[in-house]
């Protein structure tokens, strides 16, 4: 049987829409690809978590799914964050859409080296990539870290004979760089920011005679949840190339069975 050399598919999707509702975000979520990182150490290979929209008109019945698929199968270079915006803007050219946005979730893996030591060993840290879109603005960039660290306790060192209790923080920093500076601000710089303000950084692989250091740190470097937003906060306001921040921190406390948590957010002049 010979196939017919064409055949008629309707295109639903392109059909007209009598409701009159725009929708905001239409998309894909969860879609899992490989993607490789350009960053100022040089190349990084990692699995991201895609999340891509688009806006659609109230007239359309709906956006083109396969298409933001086929938007990340195309060949490509690395990547550099700033990057990410050329990529939406390819996106809003394909799906014929004045907003859009994309954000990609993936684990950053940095070598650290230990204090004393100097043993090398990877770190991971959870970092998300943004790029927007809003109708009649300018596209913009959003970085932001996960990082892990040591906290302890103002409180526990004043009021014990000898110890005072700590706990893991996650800090989390999101930065929205300045339209024309996206790349002057990395993932490292970021993760750096976080790690300096905290009571100690973490490592993956210590001897004795580090641990030693990162105890005799903490201990010297108290810090309440509060105090780790203000300072990092502070350190981000100082930054030229952010033009908007959040900074939040969850203490895993050690002595109970909660969290403690702040959260600080600005736009900087």
């Amino acid at each position: 049987m010979n196939a017919p050399d064409k055949i008629f598919l309707p295109d639903i999707q392109s059909t007209p829409d009598t409701r009159q509702l725009a929708i905001q975000q239409v998309g894909v979520k969860g879609l899992r690809y490989p993607l490789l990182l350009r960053t100022p150490a040089g190349e990084r290979a990692t699995v991201a978590e895609f999340a891509m929209t688009v806006a659609l008109p109230p007239e359309v019945k709906g956006t083109h799914m396969s298409r933001f698929v086929e938007i990340l199968e195309r060949p490509r270079a690395a990547l550099a964050p700033a990057d990410f915006l050329a990529v939406l803007g390819d996106t809003l050219v394909r799906l014929d859409a004045r907003s859009g946005r994309i954000e990609a979730r993936f684990p950053y893996f940095i070598e650290k080296r230990a204090p004393v030591s100097g043993v090398a060993s990877l770190l991971d840290y959870d970092v998300a990539i943004v790029a927007e879109q809003l109708p009649d603005a300018a596209p913009r960039l959003t970085l932001e870290i996960t990082a892990a660290a040591t906290s302890l306790c103002p409180c526990s060192k004043k009021i014990s004979a000898y110890g005072a209790h700590n706990q893991r923080s996650h800090l989390t920093l999101r930065a929205q760089l300045r339209p024309g500076q996206e790349d002057r601000l990395s993932i490292e710089a970021l993760v750096r920011l976080a790690e300096e303000e905290a009571s100690c950084e973490v490592f993956g692989l210590l001897k004795r005679p580090d641990e030693k250091w990162v105890t005799e740190r903490a201990y010297d470097n108290p810090k309440f949840v509060e105090d780790l937003v203000r300072d990092i906060a502070l350190r981000l306001m100082a930054e030229p190339a952010v033009a908007a921040w959040t900074v939040a921190s969850e203490n895993f406390e050690s002595i109970h069975n909660h969290s403690a948590y702040a959260e600080l957010h600005g736009v900087n002049a």
